[in-house]
């Protein structure tokens, strides 16, 4: 099995969501949601308006809007984040830029701790 990458160069705009499954570079500008079970890079000259929902991120260019990313997150030197971060792990570059609220750290395990047996 590959892994394949898809691009959105820098002289594309879209408006609306996006969703895929694998990897995504994104060097243009969305207006919309970005979910994804996959790995995205926002590149240099991209902007992102709106909500990103993926497995994780790399960030080097603009996102106004939440980054909700069940692995890792990272802020470039060159990057600019307006919004909250909730990530399993975080990273940011000295240079970059992030105005919001985060929080890091793995979700607990949702199942119940062994039941002890009862002491006579």
């Amino acid at each position: 099995m590959t892994s394949s990458k898809n691009i959105l160069s820098n002289d594309v705009e879209i408006k609306g969501s996006i969703r895929f499954s694998n990897d995504l570079i994104i060097d243009g500008k969305i207006e919309g949601e970005v979910h994804s079970d996959g790995a995205l890079t926002v590149g240099e000259n991209a902007l992102i308006k709106g909500e990103i929902k993926t497995r994780s991120v790399v960030l080097f260019g603009k996102v106004e809007g939440n980054i909700t990313v069940a692995e890792r997150c990272e802020l470039k030197s060159n990057a600019i984040l307006v919004g909250d971060i909730e990530a399993g792990t975080l990273s940011i570059e000295e240079g970059a830029t992030f105005m919001g609220a985060s929080k890091v750290g793995r979700r607990p395990d949702p199942k119940p701790a062994a039941a002890r047996p009862a002491q006579p």
